[in-house]
């Protein structure tokens, strides 16, 4: 006997004929002798609604009553997946976050988790009980509701796992797997059996929208052995574990990311401690910057170049234009029209030839590189976002075409 959570995300627990092919994947669960804990999202489009139903009482609501309103949602589903469990014969109990102790800290909307109680969840399984669990949201100090923010159920499930030391966490998506890239936009794109944690982090920061990024980071943090699968279809998933490679390089993945923008600060003065002052200003803006480019200095002046999220673009171009004397450059330009694309695969560095296979599958549609980065599993590159999609399939059909 194992212990299982399960997580389903809202498409999957849609109507009531979703709701009731979710259960019975639990119920087969349960009837094999496991003990079953599962994390739901809210049903379909409910947190959209919600919020859209927000707005419309009041322009600004407050963080907190925003979330109060919104752990409503995965309240709902819960309790209704639970009526269907009981129509099967399955005894089974729904939880809100405050019943299992799941803690969290003070930031409504984006909360992050300070510890999951177990004695309540480990109660009811003693009982031969399936526990269905609020995703997405948690209790602060105060005893307020907060929420995790995008993927929030995810890292609930996760975290579950990781407290109830768990012997398999079980992630149902629209997918039946991770893929070497977006199935439904590449042609050949295969699915994976396994993926180390690090491999998924990085697709998952890449635009990769089969498991959120926190998730991934809390699994590898606590060794909590993950699987991907379909909600649809009864097939076997990808494992997401630490998988030991050796020193054998693997690409397994092509992912894009089109939500980011470049800076560029020309003229700037070519002198000591000059990047730290850049970053230092973006980082008191709590900017992420990502691709970094700096040029040879001549005649006292150098270019910068780096790439931060669109949704910073404005507020960092703006905090650096703001010191344009301290930082001594000529024009600051900015681009929000380009695209990360990046190869990943564990031990990427060690091995020759790969970053030459993706330079020649770009080469070969006349797409032209703005920026390089690489790391010893990932190989990103910046391209004209209306080139995006061409240079994901030219790079897949390099590394996974026949």
């Amino acid at each position: 006997m194992a212990l299982i959570v399960q997580k389903f995300g809202g498409s999957s627990v849609a109507d009531v004929e979703k709701v009731r092919r979710v259960a019975g994947i639990i119920a087969d669960t349960y009837k094999e002798g496991n003990d079953v804990v599962v994390v739901l999202s809210a049903q379909g489009k409910t947190t959209d609604g919600l919020i859209a139903k927000a707005y419309e009482y009041n322009p600004k609501p407050s963080k907190r009553e925003l979330d109060m309103l919104l752990t409503t949602g995965e309240q709902q589903s819960v309790a209704l997946c639970a009526m269907v469990l009981e129509t099967m014969g399955i005894p089974a109990i729904s939880l809100a976050s405050w019943q299992i102790d799941f803690k969290t800290n003070s930031t409504y909307g984006n909360a992050r988790i300070k510890s999951v109680g177990s004695e309540r969840i480990r109660r009811e399984l003693d009982a031969r009980r399936v526990v269905l669990v609020t995703g997405f949201q948690g209790i602060n100090k105060y005893d307020d509701y907060t929420t995790l923010g995008r993927g929030g159920s995810d890292t609930s499930a996760v975290a579950i796992a990781a407290a109830m030391h768990a012997d398999l966490c079980q992630i149902y998506t629209d997918v039946d797997g991770v893929y070497t890239a977006d199935p439904n936009k590449v042609k050949g794109a295969k699915k994976l059996e396994e993926i180390t944690f690090d491999e998924m982090l990085e697709l998952a920061s890449m635009g990769a929208k089969v498991l959120h990024n926190r998730s991934v980071e809390l699994a590898k943090r606590y060794n909590v052995d993950l699987e991907v699968l379909s909600s649809y279809e009864r097939l076997p998933g990808t494992k997401v574990r630490e998988v030991k490679k050796m020193e054998q390089a693997q690409v397994s993945g092509v992912a894009k990311d089109i939500n980011l923008a470049r800076i560029a600060l020309v003229g700037i003065k070519d002198e000591p401690g000059i990047a730290f002052k850049i970053f230092r200003i973006l980082a008191n803006e709590k900017i992420n910057v990502d691709i970094i480019i700096q040029s040879i200095g001549r005649d006292g002046a150098q270019d910068i170049s780096f790439t931060v999220s669109k949704n910073d673009v404005e507020t960092a171009a703006e905090a650096l234009r703001q010191y344009q004397n301290v930082l001594g450059y000529t024009s600051l330009s900015v681009d929000t029209h380009v695209a990360k694309v990046s190869v990943v695969g564990a031990g990427m560095l060690m091995t020759s030839g790969l970053a030459v296979m993706m330079f020649d599958a770009l080469a070969s549609k006349k797409i032209n590189i703005q920026m390089i980065s690489t790391s010893e599993i990932k190989i990103s590159v910046l391209v004209n976002e209306e080139d995006a999609d061409k240079a994901v399939q030219a790079i897949h059909d390099k590394f996974f075409g026949e």
